[in-house]
């Protein structure tokens, strides 16, 4: 098995402090690895990468056009920041199949939005499912099961009729089999894949024909990048600078991003740290010849020093 790589440093005062090991992969429109660093044909986790996929099952099995259109389905495949929008779409889209909150299978949560958690705070709030990051794709994995009329309590189980959709979608896009089965950070099933895998799946999601399910997902995520992270979410900031591109990170060091050319890259950080997950995305991305040139400032991470920047995390691919 090839050696992880080196993906990124960590520059303190000219001085290289750390190092982040791993694996990226960059496919360039025709499905060919331009890019290859690392362990990019061994399984990984998607964690939250790996919600496009599930927001499509969704969507295929027959939670309803009304029920996912625009901003449901972007908040079904994002990973919210828990601000006040965010919890109100949530809340709609339960409303819509007669559900409340209570049905949310995720734990609860403090949101990710610090300004909103302090105001929580402030009003003598706590946690609540809702405000998890993942209560986007459990609200549409409910709105799914009641339109189908499958068991709603125990839609979280992998032999669910709906997982088992998940399973399969997840597969055909990736153009493999599932490599293992675990359970996410949310609760839900998750599908190992690999690297490669894993960009195949963004990819196949960008050039699909206009107004089949897996564009309709990547369409809503482009169009609307507030619900799938925040306010100062990275995901959501690099949407906006790179116009047409698909992005989605996931826990333990996992990034997926897809440009409208058909470009695609995937990342794992085998740390687990994502800090600089973005940056090395990017630069699979400008290796492959792709310009990103209006996401320059997402290239490198500032290193503070008595609160200054005194350094940077950069990409060495």
């Amino acid at each position: 098995m090839p050696e992880l790589a080196v993906l990124a440093e960590v520059i303190r005062s000219g001085f290289v402090e750390s190092v982040h090991y791993g694996s990226a992969v960059g496919l360039d429109p025709s499905g060919r690895a331009e890019v290859a660093l690392g362990r990019v044909e061994a399984p990984v986790l998607p964690r939250s990468s790996a919600k496009p996929f599930q927001a499509l099952a969704c969507l295929a099995a027959g939670a309803g056009a009304r029920a996912l259109d625009g901003p449901r389905l972007a908040i079904a495949a994002g990973s919210h920041t828990g601000e006040d929008f965010h919890v109100r779409l949530v809340r709609e889209l339960l409303a819509g199949c007669g559900l409340d909150v209570d049905a949310l299978g995720c734990p609860p949560s403090w949101p990710e939005d610090r300004a909103t958690m302090e105001e929580l705070v402030r009003q003598g709030e706590g946690v609540s499912r809702e405000r998890m990051n993942c209560s986007g794709k459990h609200a549409a994995m409910l709105a799914a099961s009641v339109a189908n009329g499958w068991d709603v309590p125990g839609y979280l189980s992998p032999d669910h009729p709906l997982q088992r959709r998940v399973r399969s979608v997840t597969e055909e896009l990736a153009g493999e089999k599932t490599a293992h089965v675990a359970v996410d950070g949310c609760g839900a099933p998750l599908f190992g894949l690999s690297l490669t895998g894993l960009a195949r799946a963004v990819q196949a999601m960008v050039l699909a024909a206009p107004g089949s399910g897996p564009r309709l997902v990547a369409d809503a995520m482009r169009a609307h990048p507030e619900y799938v992270g925040g306010t100062g979410h990275q995901n959501t900031d690099l949407m906006r600078a790179l116009p047409g591109a698909m992005v989605k990170g996931g826990a333990e060091g996992v990034l997926v991003a897809a440009l409208a050319s058909g470009h695609s890259a995937a990342v794992k950080v085998i740390d687990g740290s994502p800090r600089a997950t973005t940056a090395i995305a990017l630069g699979v991305l400008r290796r492959m010849g792709c310009d990103v040139t209006s996401a320059a400032a997402f290239e490198q991470v500032e290193v503070l020093g008595g609160g200054v920047p005194v350094g940077r995390i950069v990409a060495r691919l």
